[in-house]
Order: C-alpha cells, then sequence, then structure tokens
C-alpha cells in the first residue's frame, strides 16, 4: 500500500500542466454535455486535440485515434445538435434509440474492438491492446451517440470511464485517471439528467 502512494505521488510530481489543462477543458466538456449546452463542443475540442499529443508520447495509440475521431465527431455534434428544422427548438431533443440503432450500436462497437486489437497487435508496441481497444470501441459508440443525442451516449461513456481509471494509473497518467473517476459520476448524472429530458419533452 505504502508503495503504490508512493507511486502515484510520483506521478503526481511528473504531470505536466499540458494533461492538467486537457483534464480541465475535458472536465467543463462533460458538464456542459450533461447540461445539454452547446459548448460541450468548443472545450471538448480544446481537450481532444491536447490528448491526440499526450496519447502519442504515451503510446496509446487507439486512444490517440479515439481523440482524433472525438474532433471530427465534435464538429458534426455542433452541427447536428443546431440543425433543427423546428424554429421553437435551439437544439434537437433527446431521444432514445430504436432497436434498429440499438442492433447497430453492437454492431459498431463489435467489429470496432475486433479492428483495433488487430491494428494494435499487427502494427504497434502496444503493452495494452486489449485494454485499449475496449475503452476505445466503447468511447467511439458514445461519441456517435452524443452527436445524435441518444440517451444510450452514457451508458457506453459509464463503461468507457470506469475501465479507462485503472488504464491511465497504469500508464503514469493521474490527472488523466481521476479525470476519469469523475467522468464515471458526471456520466451516471448526464444519464438521469438526459432521461428527465426525454420524459419532459415527450
Amino acid at each position: 500500500m505504502n508503495e503504490f502512494f508512493s507511486l502515484a505521488l510520483e506521478q503526481f510530481y511528473q504531470t505536466t500542466w499540458l494533461e492538467a489543462f486537457a483534464v480541465f477543458f475535458g472536465l467543463l466538456s462533460v458538464w456542459y454535455s450533461k447540461q445539454e449546452n452547446i459548448l460541450v463542443y468548443p472545450t471538448g475540442i480544446v481537450s481532444v486535440l491536447i490528448y491526440v499529443y499526450l496519447c502519442f508520447e504515451y503510446k496509446l495509440y487507439a486512444d490517440m485515434g479515439i481523440n482524433a475521431y472525438y474532433f471530427i465527431m465534435s464538429v458534426y455534434g455542433w452541427y447536428n445538435w443546431v440543425n433543427t428544422k423546428d424554429d421553437s427548438r435551439a437544439q434537437i431533443p433527446v431521444s432514445w434509440n430504436s432497436r434498429s440503432e440499438n442492433h447497430l450500436s453492437i454492431l459498431f462497437l463489435v467489429c470496432s474492438f475486433l479492428l483495433i486489437r488487430w491494428v494494435l497487435i499487427s502494427y504497434t508496441d502496444s503493452d495494452v491492446p486489449n485494454w485499449d481497444a475496449t475503452t476505445t470501441s466503447f468511447a467511439l459508440v458514445g461519441m456517435w451517440l452524443m452527436a445524435k443525442k441518444k440517451v444510450e451516449n452514457w451508458i457506453a461513456w459509464i463503461i468507457t470511464d470506469i475501465i479507462s481509471v485503472p488504464l491511465y494509473l497504469y500508464k503514469g497518467l493521474p490527472f488523466t485517471a481521476i479525470q476519469f473517476l469523475i467522468f464515471t459520476g458526471l456520466a451516471f448524472w448526464g444519464y438521469f439528467a438526459w432521461k428527465k429530458s426525454y420524459e419532459k419533452n415527450d
């Protein structure tokens, strides 16, 4: 136990301000998402661009790719949220997946996991291919569903966040691990907030 706390303290001392900056904007982005505030996207873009660089430095190649994907989906989500044909609404409403959309989400999850795992094992020096592919595939689905403003996005994020906490501790990124721990709580909060928003507008 003493060795664990000593290692954690050493990692905190080695944490860069760049990581702390990325964590701050990442947390801000999730908070805005829970509030259904469009600022989720500009704040998120700042965070993900920093993480593209950090993940490359720490050989988390799948996570580097996911952050590049986050950037693309943030641009799309920003457009999609405000692209409403109803002049009385500032944004599209929260909704649930249909059965076919759930099937598509599961297919997306399985295919992305298998593809990412194969790429990591075959073409990179990643020492955590299964771990990295799991968090990445769930996050891919989560971001896609968030851009569509689906309640199920929070379920994908909850799973992603829980698995990511030990991964980032293992990789020596303690601030990021704490960020994902906080993300887990915010994701639960976001799920119930969006569920309530759907029921209110239904």
